[in-house]
């Protein structure tokens, strides 16, 4: 079975699964949170870009994902493992980092430069 093309551009890491199920949050939601943030950040890890989208109506609280633009992983057929042929994707992807709820509002950081803002654009 062959992963879809959009399952390429998504890499989660273990850290993030879990924070998603402690906290309640679907694949989707995270990556709603990606596409379409109210708020973009450094984030505390070098090369690391946190995004925000607040959560809930009567409490305030908001939603953090942390990524950083990753090689995107290798789609191997069954056929390609038995030719020994396989090619390097020199697309990129998204390696979600950690998932984390806020509650109440986070202080405004350092917001992230314009050119960097485009290249995520175009990977999303």
């Amino acid at each position: 079975m062959f992963p879809s093309p959009s399952a390429e551009k998504f890499i989660w890491t273990i850290h993030a699964r879990v924070k998603m199920k402690y906290y309640g949050l679907a694949e989707s939601r995270v990556k709603r949170i990606i596409r379409f943030p109210t708020r973009y950040e450094e984030g505390i890890a070098p090369r690391t870009v946190a995004v925000m989208q607040p959560a809930g109506t009567k409490r305030y609280s908001e939603i953090w994902v942390m990524y950083k633009l990753a090689p995107a992983a290798r789609a191997i057929s069954k056929f390609r493992m038995q030719n020994n042929k396989t090619r390097q994707n020199k697309q990129k992807a998204i390696k979600i980092i950690t998932v984390w709820r806020y509650p109440g509002k986070a202080p405004v950081r350092d917001p992230i430069p314009q050119e960097v803002l485009v290249e995520l654009k175009k990977i999303i």
